[in-house]
C-alpha cells in the first residue's frame, strides 16, 4: 500500500491533494500535517513512500523540514509544492535534498507524473531547474550575493524586500523581533548592503519580488 504524507497549512489545499491522489492510488494511506512541526514529527515517525510539502507553512516550511529530516538520515523523497515561480525557490528546494519541486498552478496530471516520476527512484526536475543546477556548477566563483544567505536568512531577506516590518515578519516565521534584526545584521553584512531600501533595489533588479 502506498503511503503519502501531505502537509499544508491550508485544509482545502490538503483536501485537493488527497483527492488527485485517491483518483489516481485509490488504496493509498494519506496522513496530514498542518505545520512544519507536525511534518516532521510524522516523516520521522512513520515510513512514507514519499512527502508532498508546501514550501511556506508555519514554523519554517518544506526547505526546513526537509533540512531536518535529512539531518535524522531519513531518506524519503519530498515533492515541495509552491505558488512562488521555480526559478526563485526550486534550485535550493534540490539542494537542500529534495526530490522535486512543483508549482501549484500545475495540472493534476503533471502531480501525478511528478509523483510516479519521484517513485521510480528519480528526481522531478524540469528543464529551467536543470539549467539552473548546472549553471550553480559552472559559475561557482560568480555566486549572486543572494545566494550566500542561509534558508531561514534568505526567508527574511524576501520578506523585508517585499517590504514587511520586522514585527510582521516575526509574525510569519514565528520567531521575534531581536531574532529578524538579528539577521536582518547578517543579510546586510553577507550582501554589502546599507539597509532596507538596497535590499529592496537588490531584490528588484535580480526578479525576486
Amino acid at each position: 500500500m502506498l503511503k503519502v504524507l501531505i502537509a499544508d497549512d491550508h485544509e482545502i489545499v490538503r483536501r485537493g491533494l488527497k483527492q488527485i491522489l485517491l483518483e489516481e492510488f485509490p488504496f493509498t494511506h494519506i496522513e496530514e500535517a498542518s505545520d512544519t512541526k507536525t511534518l516532521v514529527e510524522k516523516a520521522i515517525a512513520g515510513k512514507w513512500d514519499i512527502i508532498l510539502s508546501d514550501l511556506a507553512m508555519p514554523g519554517g516550511g518544506g526547505l526546513d523540514a526537509v533540512r531536518q529530516i535529512r539531518q535524522q538520515n531519513i531518506t524519503v523523497p519530498v515533492l515541495i509544492l509552491s505558488i512562488y515561480p521555480e526559478d526563485q525557490y526550486a534550485l535550493r528546494v534540490i539542494k537542500a535534498g529534495a526530490a522535486g519541486y512543483l508549482n501549484k498552478d500545475a495540472a493534476p496530471e503533471e502531480l501525478i507524473n511528478a509523483i510516479q516520476r519521484i517513485l521510480s527512484g528519480k528526481r522531478h526536475i524540469s528543464e529551467t531547474v536543470a539549467e539552473l543546477l548546472s549553471l550553480s556548477l559552472h559559475q561557482a566563483d560568480e555566486t549572486p550575493l543572494h545566494e550566500l544567505l542561509s534558508e531561514r536568512e534568505y526567508k527574511v531577506f524576501r520578506l523585508i524586500a517585499e517590504g514587511k516590518s520586522n514585527a510582521a515578519i516575526a509574525e510569519e516565521l514565528l520567531i521575534g523581533c531581536t531574532t529578524v534584526s538579528t539577521y536582518r545584521s547578517r543579510i546586510l553584512n553577507k550582501m554589502n548592503k546599507k539597509n532596507n531600501a538596497e535590499l529592496i533595489q537588490y531584490a528588484i533588479e535580480n526578479g525576486l519580488i
